[in-house]
């Protein structure tokens, strides 16, 4: 499966890596390559629990542009 994430440094400077698909799944790094390779591990675990939980695996999500 894939998975499209969303990569952000907080305040600190660390990553902040989320994937908008599977809800309250996200993870961190010092690098973004560590945080990428925290969040594949996240995602994994997400999708177990929400299977074991008999919750949908994820959730539709779109982007979308808006102008302001």
């Amino acid at each position: 499966m894939k998975f499209t994430v969303t990569v952000d440094r907080d305040e600190s400077g660390a990553w902040v890596v989320e994937c908008p698909a599977i809800p309250g799944c996200a993870s961190q790094g010092k690098t973004k390559a560590e945080a990428l390779k925290n969040i594949g591990e996240a995602i994994e675990l997400c999708l177990e629990v929400r299977a074991e939980r008999g919750l949908p695996l994820t959730i539709e999500t779109k982007q979308v542009t808006v102008a302001i």
